[in-house]
Order: structure tokens, then sequence, then C-alpha cells
């Protein structure tokens, strides 16, 4: 059978010699026991084992995971410990049980994440995520068993490698459908601790959520981006995590996605995720420039029945508003150049607009400028090429210096490179360039725009 299609149920039929494991010294005889009342019994028959007992099948279960390398075993224990986690979550307290504090309990299944068939390393990196999230003490010491003379793993560093982990899952799937999902499920859980947050964005681990954010209609399509969404939400409340989301397409995707899901918890994720990030850095001009402020008017006709969701849309709409009074036409014109989303709005063509902020160009160096022509230089869209080409001819008639300072920035070669553009559009308005380019602005105001 194909390992990457193993399954619990497949798993838990096996039999497991537990007796010759006992004959070779490998479980101890109190071991055995505990699992012959266990094994093979039913949840009902289990519930009271545990809750009488619980740490010492914990310890069991640990032990055999430790000192056992049959590949059979050590997915049957795992399929165990998996199933009765998601019998009931609140058992991972268990593994944090006093008795249990000279067992490094994370250690197992650390090493068998990096190792095995990939039903071991899923179940590790699930049960893992459950037990280091349940410890307590979260911001106490980090060592599961402190003044224990062993060396036991920091949760730290636990978290570290299994972020790790799960950031190689996101980059390189080991298996074609169920990477993906399960990281992001494991994620959703961490990314609610702020030292998760700030390993996830050291291992660049942002940006490999941004391409998982599209719409979805299979059930298991919507589960996914629900989580992602809940990551990005989570990742909201933290500031590095911030700047990167700011420097990806993770504001124009979630729109597309708020703009045609009816799926109320993914709607609700995403406008309490832009209530975080409306008042951060440019956040708030990209949302008005992205049309956000007809999108809240669209949500907010709909019929929800969640309160913190209409909450959120009248914060939103509120805070929108007022975006719109502050800005200025030239930070709406700097916004469309640092986004590479140019179109014909209309205070391109718009000569009071060129008039009174043509100086506003020299800021930072002549930031905005030298960013219109990386667009030249790199964007394959006609339309932000030609617009580029237009504002730059605007740009040298307006600016009193503005072709020296043109020709200094070496714009004329990469024009020059559009003139000969498969694109009407293009080719026309490099054509203008050239010509204000090479005549001045006495004579550039005679030629036809």
């Amino acid at each position: 059978m194909d390992q990457a299609e193993l399954n619990s149920d497949q798993v838990l039929r096996r039999d497991i010699p537990w007796e010759t494991y006992m004959t070779t010294k490998l479980i101890t005889g109190t071991a055995l026991q505990l699992l012959r009342r266990y094994d093979k019994k039913s949840e009902n028959e289990r519930a009271p084992l545990l809750e009488n007992d619980g740490p010492s099948y914990v310890r069991v279960f640990i032990n055999i995971l430790r000192d056992i390398q049959k590949e059979d075993t050590v997915e049957y224990v795992l399929a165990l410990i998996d199933e009765m986690l998601t019998a009931n979550p609140k058992r991972a307290k268990l593994f944090h049980d006093k008795s249990l504090a000279d067992e490094d309990i994370y250690e197992p299944f650390m090493r068998l994440l990096w190792k095995g068939s990939w039903f071991i390393q899923e179940k590790s990196s699930k049960i893992l995520t459950l037990v280091v999230s349940a410890r307590p003490n979260k911001n106490g010491p980090t060592a599961n068993g402190e003044g224990t003379k062993k060396k036991i793993a920091s949760s730290d560093d636990v978290l570290k490698g299994l972020v790790e982990w799960l950031c190689i899952q996101l980059k390189k799937p080991s298996h074609p459908h169920r990477s993906i999902p399960s990281s992001i499920n494991c994620l959703a859980t961490l990314l609610k601790e702020p030292v998760v947050r700030s390993s996830f964005v050291q291992a660049d681990g942002v940006k490999l959520l941004v391409p998982l954010i599209s719409p979805a209609s299979t059930q298991q399509s919507i589960q996914l981006l629900y989580e992602t969404c809940l990551c990005v939400w989570l990742l909201s409340y933290y500031e590095p995590a911030i700047e990167y989301l700011a420097t990806s397409r993770a504001l124009p995707r979630l729109l597309e996605v708020v703009k045609g899901s009816t799926k109320e918890k993914v709607v609700r994720l995403i406008v309490l995720t832009f209530k975080n990030l409306l008042s951060k850095g440019t956040f708030g001009a990209q949302m008005v420039d992205l049309g956000l402020p007809q999108i809240v008017q669209s949500l907010k006709a709909q019929a929800w029945s969640d309160e913190d969701l209409l909450d959120a849309l009248n914060h939103l709409e509120e805070g929108l508003k007022d975006n719109i009074k502050k800005l200025s036409s030239f930070d709406k014109y700097k916004q469309e150049v640092l986004l590479g989303h140019l179109d014909w709005s209309p205070m391109h063509k718009d000569p009071n607009f060129w008039r009174d902020n043509v100086t506003n160009f020299e800021e930072n160096d002549f930031q905005t400028l030298r960013v219109l022509l990386t667009i030249l230089e790199t964007s394959s869209d006609p339309r932000a090429l030609a617009v580029a080409c237009f504002d730059l001819s605007q740009f040298i008639q307006y600016h009193p210096a503005g072709r020296v300072i043109v020709t200094d920035l070496k714009a004329k070669e990469r024009v020059m490179k559009l003139m000969n553009h498969e694109n009407a559009e293009v080719t026309k308005n490099a054509l203008l360039c050239i010509q204000r380019l090479f005549l001045g602005a006495k004579y550039a105001s005679f030629l036809q725009v």
C-alpha cells in the first residue's frame, strides 16, 4: 500500500505483539498490563482509564515511541494518541502532569517529524501542536521538568522546530494533497502564541500563506481558506508580520475572496483582519484604492447573523470614510504608482493635478518617479506601461527641470524600448514621452495628448 495514503483506520486494525516486546524487555510488565486494558477497546471503555490513570498511559506511549523503531508499531501508537486527543483535545494536558516531569514529552514527536512515512510526520505534527499548546504557564519557564538532571527540550525550541517543519511543508509538500491543509491546520492553532508569530515571520512564512488566499468552492478548500484567513488574522496583531503583509498581494487577494464568499466564518475573519490593518501604514489608502468602501456597502446589505461581523463592518465603514477625507490627490496618485496599479483615472490627464503636484515628485529623492521608471522596466501590463509613459511625459512638461531629471534617471533608454511594443496604446504614449524629452517644455505643450 502507498504509505502516503495510509489512514488511522487501516493502522489501528493491526495486531501489535506487545507480549513479544515485553519478553525482549522493550516494554515493562506494567506497560503490558496497561496496554492490554486499553488496546482494541472502545472510547467508552478507555475514557475512565484515562480519567483515572491518564499520565501512566502517556508515559507508556512516549516510552514506546522512544524505544521501539519498528515503523508499524510507531504508526500504531501515534494513531492511538491521535484518536485519544481527537475524542477529547483537553487530554493534551495529561502530557504536562507533574508525574511526567522527568520525561522529555516532545523529543519522540520532534524526531519523528523529520523521519518515517508521511503518516508518521502528519500525526507527529498534529500531536505536537496540541500538546505544546496545552502546556501550563506559557509565559514562565520554558522547559518541561525544570530542575531535573535530564536534558529536556524547551517548548520554545519545540515551537521553532515545528514552525520550521511546517514552513518546509508549505514550500515543498511531502504529500501532494495533505501537506498544505495539515500544516495550515497546525499553524491556525500555533499562531495564537507571540513566540510562534516571531518564528513564523523569521522563517519567511507570511509569503507562503498569500497564494492560499483564493476563492474556494469545495468543502475542503473552504476549510483551508478559512484556516489560512485565521492565520492571517492572528498575524494582523503582530507588527513585523504586518510589514510583510503590506509588501505582498495579501490585501487584493483578501478583497477578491470577500467579494465572492457567502461563508460567514470566512467573511468575518477577513473583515476583522481589515479592521486591524486599517490604521497601519498605507493599508487605509490601499483599501480605498482597491475599492473596499463599495465592497463594505455591499456586505452591509447582506443578512449576517454574527454581531462581531456587523460591528466590524460599521467600524470599517467609518475608518474608510476618514481615510478618504485625509487622502490628497497626490497621496492617491503615489499609492497607485507604489502598488503598480496604474490606470487611466482622471488625475493623470488633469492639468491642474500636474500644476499643483509636480514638485511633490521631488520627495524622498524622487521616489515616486523612480518607481514609475521601474514599472516601465518590469511591468507586463500594457495599460500600466502606457499610463507610466504618459505620466513621465506630463512630468517633463510641467516640472521646470523635467527633461534634465528624467535624462539623469536614464529614462530615455527604457522608453525607447517601448516604442516597438506590440500594444498600440503603449507605443503611442512612448512616442509622446520621447517627443517631449527631445523637444523640451517650451514646445512640449503643443503636442497633442
